[in-house]
């Protein structure tokens, strides 16, 4: 018997009830069909904890995985305030979670327990999917920690509202802030992947004269805001100050490297007038100014929605997962249907859907190329069924 998914979604404001109800709803509609997996979206005002254990109420030891995030998606569009879950059934479809709360202050060590738990090894062909803390740990560290793996990889990093200082993840029976959840995926299950953003350079460019670890202290010997003030207006002082200092992420640095223009966006502006950026800048080098549009990210999501479809192969997607960057939200405020809207005319409008906004996104493109972590995509994750070829024809 092949998967398929089914949707939950809640907007009850108790935590615990939004669980068991987005859990029963599942749970109905998947009828005799075990449940093998679920992820969670779950908006960043309920207590992950007690969403968890409602959801657990209703599906025992299902092994889920999920996110904290500013708002929800599904095939009708952006909610707030709610608790989505998406399920995967069928019988021949395995699944392991866990969850690993010292991500924050040792990502190697972390993905080493990770590893070991979950049985996953370098030529493990299995589907990996992530989902770490969104504002602590080393994310160059993540990456480097996972390039011996051959498996297909996936994920983000947690989303939510930065004035909180937390993200939180959810891994098997556990959740947390600081942590990294994680899931393996093994059975008749394939994915395919696809990721694009929306950001081009105003032509601004400067060299970077001051970083420590993942704050970007100058440019060109100035403080960053002075940067952001001269070229968007408010005063430097302005933007250490929300909502201003939380605004930045709409305008990310990129640099030229090997594989192209590589984005680098910052979490917020610091009292100091510094950046506290996403990941690690280089101590020298230059950096060139990014904005987005909203005509530019649609077309985004189109490009990320054909890219995961082909990814896919010759089967039909049974769900799409979607990662959207935090900065995406903000752009898209007065069209809160946009994105999903967008990766419909490219998988049909009949593909349930799930997601949320992210602080980064995870994907190997392909077994064997390298591992990403990205900033400013929309990351979209097709899950469909193996295709068997019979007799020459695809089944």
């Amino acid at each position: 018997m092949s998967f398929r998914a089914v949707i939950g979604v809640s907007q009850n404001p108790d935590s615990l009830e939004a669980g068991e109800m987005a859990a029963r709803m599942a749970l109905e509609q998947a009828g005799r069909e075990p449940i093998a997996f679920g992820w969670l979206m779950v908006s960043h005002i309920h207590t992950i904890g007690e969403v968890l254990a409602g959801v657990s109420a209703v599906l025992g030891n299902v092994p889920l995985m999920g996110v904290s995030t500013s708002a929800e998606l599904t095939a009708n569009g952006r909610s707030r305030r709610s608790v989505i879950l998406a399920a995967l059934t069928g019988g021949e479809l395995q699944a392991r979670a866990g969850w690993w709360g010292n991500y924050a202050e040792d990502v190697r060590l972390s993905v080493e327990q990770m590893l070991r738990s979950l049985r996953l090894e370098a030529e493990n062909s299995d589907i990996l999917l992530l989902a770490a803390d969104g504002v602590s740990g080393d994310v160059d560290a993540l990456r480097q920690s996972l390039t011996h793996l051959h498996c297909d990889i996936t994920g983000c990093l947690a989303g939510g509202e930065l004035w909180k200082g937390r993200t939180y993840q959810v891994g098997g029976r556990q959740s947390g802030s600081g942590g990294l959840g994680a899931a393996v995926l093994a059975g008749d299950i394939v994915i395919g992947q696809g990721a694009a953003h929306g950001w081009q350079s105003v032509g601004v460019v400067s060299r970077i004269t001051s970083v420590k670890d993942h704050w970007l202290r100058a440019l060109d010997d100035k403080p960053v805001s002075e940067l952001y003030a001269r070229l968007f207006g408010q005063s430097a002082r302005a933007w250490v100050h929300p909502p201003l200092s939380e605004l930045v992420r709409l305008y990310p640095f990129g640099r030229q490297e090997a594989e192209g223009m590589v984005l680098y966006s910052p979490l917020r502006m610091e009292a100091d007038g510094s950046l506290r950026m996403n990941g690690e800048l280089p101590a020298n080098g230059v950096v060139e100014l990014m904005v987005g549009s909203p005509e530019r990210c649609r077309q985004a999501a189109q490009q990320a929605a054909r890219q995961a479809k082909e990814a896919l192969g010759p089967t039909m997607p049974r769900l799409a997962l979607v990662f959207v960057d935090e900065a995406w939200r903000a752009l898209f405020e007065l069209e809160p249907r946009a994105e999903v809207e967008a990766v419909q005319e490219v998988i049909g409008a009949d593909t349930p859907i799930i997601g949320g906004y992210t602080f980064g996104q995870i994907m190997r493109p392909t077994r064997g190329n390298g591992l990403q972590i990205l900033n400013q995509h929309i990351l979209i994750v097709l899950f469909g069924v193996r295709s068997v070829e019979v007799g020459g024809v695809v089944a």
